[in-house]
């Protein structure tokens, strides 16, 4: 991992940890900035794993500029969030491994199990993963 990444503190690392939703803002091809909310999840690397549907608009702006913004806000109170700058060091364009990141998100964000339609709906879409190295952070989460 390159030595410009911030490093996690444990509190950080808790919180990133937690199955909560991320505002993705990315660049449109004529600079507009461009926001969607997904799932993430935080890899043994301290990399951010999103995975999209293609051809959704964030995922082919992403494809285009790697350059990314993340927030992330406690659901419990909204005025503890973190705000993560990155850029996608690796694609993963290999729909089978991707279709399987999805699914790892759903039973994330759904511990008592995902639907079987909705794990079936996944398994046929194409899907691409994206690995956020984290460049920056922006911490809001005293207590």
């Amino acid at each position: 991992m390159p030595t410009d990444s911030p490093v996690l503190t444990p509190r950080l690392r808790a919180f990133l940890e937690q199955p909560l939703a991320v505002s993705v803002a990315t660049v449109d091809p004529d600079g507009t900035p461009f926001q969607a909310v997904a799932w993430y999840d935080l890899t043994d690397d301290d990399r951010i794993l999103l995975n999209s549907r293609t051809p959704r608009r964030w995922c082919t702006n992403l494809m285009q500029d790697p350059r990314v913004a993340l927030s992330i806000i406690d659901p419990a109170d909204p005025y503890r969030w973190l705000g993560v700058m990155g850029v996608v060091d690796e694609v993963v364009t290999d729909v089978d491994r991707s279709r399987e990141d999805i699914v790892a998100l759903a039973h994330r964000y759904h511990p008592e199990g995902p639907t079987e339609a909705s794990l079936a709906a996944f398994r046929t879409q194409p899907r691409v993963t994206f690995l956020v190295r984290i460049t920056a952070l922006h911490e809001h989460l005293e207590d």
